[in-house]
């Protein structure tokens, strides 16, 4: 499998295969974050999304979830779930 530096990680881990999201977004993720960093975003998206009822056809909502993955992936203080805790 192929590698990426992972800028959430910093360190080389397995890339992933297709960006993912279509357009230049996708593509920079790709480039540089790592499988395993976008698949916890997306087990995080997804209790963020049902914690917090997210009604995903409504742009502020996609907005605020779009702004929490760039603080996730930066490193950055996001948005957390109740009673969260992350593993180490």
């Amino acid at each position: 499998m192929n590698k990426v530096f992972c800028q959430k990680y910093k360190k080389e881990l397995d890339a992933m295969l297709h960006p993912p999201m279509p357009g230049p977004k996708g593509d920079e993720i790709k480039q540089n974050f790592s499988q395993k960093a976008w698949d916890e975003w997306i087990s995080l998206q997804t209790m963020l999304i049902n914690e917090k009822h997210l009604d995903l056809s409504v742009k502020d909502n996609r907005k605020w979830l779009n702004e929490q993955m760039n603080l996730f992936l930066s490193n950055a203080e996001y948005e957390k779930p109740s009673g969260f805790i992350p593993q180490s």
